[in-house]
């Protein structure tokens, strides 16, 4: 069973990558992406819609699983050459976090939960993860044979 991962990203860079079946985080840099791999969920939280914006959203925006290959660069032009890992992006709509703060580990009992994203990607719990796809609607893909725990009540599609 892969890895579990919140990316931190604007929701106009999130919505992006979603388009296009790709992620990026830390303004490109190539070493966080590195630690994920093939298989691992990963879920993008925006706290603004657009880069440095004074516009709040403070919500989960993409959920998906890292696809197979390694971290890639890209030329944007204006000398900017961004590492991207693909993802396969699930049905999912955007969730705020707030009716979640108290219930997931990442955020509870921390009046400054904000304060840790600021590092662009985090580890998160196998509990945080399900909690956020029920939020966003995901369906999570079956991992090695076994559901994952928060889906075992639920009917296999």
């Amino acid at each position: 069973m892969g890895n579990q991962w919140l990316a931190v990203a604007c929701a106009t860079h999130v919505r992006r990558g979603r388009a296009a079946g790709f992620m990026q985080i830390c303004h490109g840099k190539a070493s966080p992406l590195r630690r994920i791999r093939p298989g691992d969920v990963v879920v993008y939280y925006s706290p603004t819609v657009t880069f440095q914006g004074g516009d709040r959203l403070q919500a989960f925006t993409a959920i998906g699983i890292v696809a197979d290959g390694e971290p890639y660069q890209v030329d944007m032009g204006g000398g900017f050459h961004p590492y991207r890992r693909d993802v396969q992006w699930l049905p999912a709509v955007e969730a705020p976090i707030l009716p979640l703060l108290d219930t997931l580990h990442l955020t509870a009992g921390r009046r400054n939960w904000g304060y840790q994203l600021r590092f662009g990607l985090l580890p998160l719990t196998e509990c945080d993860i399900g909690l956020i796809a029920a939020a966003t609607g995901a369906v999570l893909p079956e991992v090695a044979g076994k559901l994952r725990p928060w889906l075992q009540d639920e009917p296999v599609p």
